[in-house]
This record gives C-alpha cells, sequence and structure tokens, in this order.
C-alpha cells in the first residue's frame, strides 16, 4: 500500500480521537470512579515489555494536563533497553497509542518491541536490516513499535489510523504495528 501524505499530528485530531473513547475509557480506572465522572479526558496507558519484564499501567493525563511524574515514568519504561539511554517520549505518541487502545476495547496491554532507539541501536538495526530508516522517527522519541495477543496486526493499525494522527506501519511478517506522531501515512500490509 502507498504511503498517504497529509498533515502532522494535531492536537485537535488526537483530542477528536479521544472523545471517541472517553465513554469507554472512564470505567477502566479502578479507584478514581468518583474522579472520573466529571472528568471530561483521562488518559491511560497499559504496556508490558517482554524486553525487561518491567509493567506500567499509569494515568498520564487529567482533563488535557499531562502528569510529569507519569510522563517520567513512561520515558524510562520507552528507554533503549540494549544500553538503558532514556530519551523524552512525544506525548502526541503515546496519546496516538492510548488512543488506538481504547477503540481496540482490551484490557490487554500492549507489548512494547521498540520505544526510544539510541543512535547506536539504530545503525545497528540499520545494517541488520533494511526496513529501518536512516531518520527513524525513534530516535527522537516520537515512535512505537506494538502489539497485542488478542489482536491482529489489522485491527490494530485500523484502530491506530482510525486516530488521523500520525504514522501507522503494519509489519505483519513480524507482528506488530508502527505507531508515530510525524506526518499522517500509511504502510506496509
Amino acid at each position: 500500500m502507498a504511503p498517504i501524505i497529509g498533515t502532522t499530528t494535531t492536537r485537535r485530531a488526537l483530542l477528536g480521537a479521544f472523545a471517541a473513547t472517553v465513554v469507554a475509557a472512564a470505567p477502566q480506572f479502578p479507584g478514581v470512579t468518583a474522579y472520573a465522572r466529571g472528568a471530561g479526558d483521562i488518559r491511560k496507558l497499559n504496556f508490558y515489555s517482554g524486553r525487561t519484564g518491567e509493567k506500567i499501567n499509569i494515568i498520564y493525563c487529567i482533563d488535557g494536563e499531562y502528569i510529569p511524574e507519569s510522563l517520567a515514568e513512561i520515558n524510562h519504561f520507552f528507554r533503549d533497553w540494549r544500553n538503558n539511554k532514556v530519551h523524552t517520549i512525544d506525548a502526541r505518541t503515546v496519546d496516538i497509542l492510548a488512543a488506538a487502545h481504547n477503540l481496540l476495547r482490551v484490557d490487554e496491554p500492549y507489548m512494547l518491541l521498540s520505544g526510544y532507539r539510541s543512535p547506536e541501536t539504530n545503525a545497528m538495526l540499520r545494517a541488520r536490516s533494511s526496513g529501518v530508516a536512516r531518520n527513524s522517527l525513534h530516535l527522537k522519541g516520537q515512535a512505537a513499535d506494538v502489539r497485542l495477543q488478542s489482536r491482529s496486526v489489522s485491527e490494530i493499525a485500523r484502530a491506530a489510523v482510525a486516530c488521523k494522527a500520525g504514522g501507522v506501519g503494519r509489519y505483519s511478517g513480524s507482528n506488530f504495528v508502527h505507531m508515530d506522531c510525524g506526518v499522517v501515512r500509511t504502510w506496509g500490509r
């Protein structure tokens, strides 16, 4: 499938994706039910890493206000696991991942395959595969590669595309979906 070139990720597009999922999302936050009743926007991230064994299930934004401590935990979780280098993860990417997860209506956490990549790791991966971009958005903390056991690559990619924000790559042969906050486009099968 040829890439679809469009506009960059906008706050309006991301809020639209969350508006479609907020009613379904609110009951998923045990312990904050009373607060969530009046909230129009609660964003949560649910992941595990097969590489490190770590898990993260965290509310990172309430009513449009990002929680700095939560974002710091996300930065650490998305680090380059090969050398433990940490980089700031773009909140737009986190929003796309969370919105797509909400649209899939699953309790299962995403499995994070790749978040931030250091230049050393990206160069090593490029040497092994022609599918790794020289200027990958992983280098900027603006991309993540994920999978779900209960959903196909196509289902995950459709949910990400429905967010109308950023790039979505389908890697069916390797069973993962790439999501980023760059230019709106799609690729793969």
